[in-house]
């Protein structure tokens, strides 16, 4: 099941970060690595700080978006260390662990951790299905990337340890397929002028995070895609 669980690091600016993730994802038999746009890498002070964890480098996968990151995807969980406006799904680490565990056991699950000064962007949180915020001291709440990546992959280690049985009929939508529905939702929301693209006052934000939390699967996204279709039929607009 960890096999099919990845960290993915966003923008990291310092190499021995991503040397000492790669580290903590080894001690807890973690081996895939994806970095979004990485300031430095490779870089020797990255194989510096891995310590034996070289082999998680050599093979990290490297992506300018993370959008292509997480596409092949069905749970996607982004780490915060700080509210938002509109306030996402937010599961604490043991939640989190025992529910990636259950899931990667039919499909793929991303851990995206943001930038060491600013974190995930909100549009980039936006593209996950779940929050993480690791219980820290309020006082002095910020954690090293590496240190923030041992929490996580901990308490994924354990969950492994226990049985976790899933019990769903088909797959959920992986986040690319979720994107071609939210672009297909909002085209057809414009035409039937539900949504003003000039005001749109959040709603396509408030919509993915409804469905988001719904995490509708694959038979179920093909007929919200249909039902959108039909309307379109209707409405003769074209995709």
């Amino acid at each position: 099941m960890l096999k099919n669980i990845r960290i993915v690091l966003v923008n990291t600016s310092h190499p021995g970060n991503i040397g000492s993730a790669a580290r903590a994802m080894k001690t807890m038999g973690l081996e895939n690595l994806y970095l979004v746009s990485p300031q430095l890498f490779p870089h020797p002070k990255a194989v510096e700080m891995a310590t034996g964890a070289a082999d998680i480098l050599d093979k990290a996968i490297i992506v300018s978006d993370l959008t292509e990151a997480i596409s092949d995807c069905s749970l996607v969980i982004g780490t915060s260390a700080r509210s938002r406006t509109i306030p996402w799904p937010m599961l604490s680490t043991r939640e989190f662990a025992e529910k990636a565990i259950s899931e990667s056991a039919n499909s793929h699950v991303a851990i995206i951790f943001g930038r060491e000064q600013s974190g995930l962007t909100n549009e980039e949180l936006h593209l996950c299905h779940y929050h993480l915020q690791i219980p820290s001291d309020p006082h002095y709440s910020s954690l090293n990337i590496a240190a923030a990546v041992q929490v996580v992959t901990y308490e994924l280690r354990m969950a492994s340890l226990s049985d976790h049985q899933p019990v769903w009929d088909y797959q959920f939508a992986t986040a690319s397929e979720m994107q071609r529905f939210y672009e297909h939702l909002e085209k057809t929301l414009i035409h039937l002028s539900f949504l003003n693209p000039e005001t749109p006052r959040q709603l396509m934000t408030r919509l993915r995070r409804l469905f988001n939390r719904a995490r509708p699967d694959v038979m179920e996204i093909n007929i919200l895609r249909g039902i959108l279709t039909e309307i379109d039929k209707k409405t003769q607009i074209k995709n």
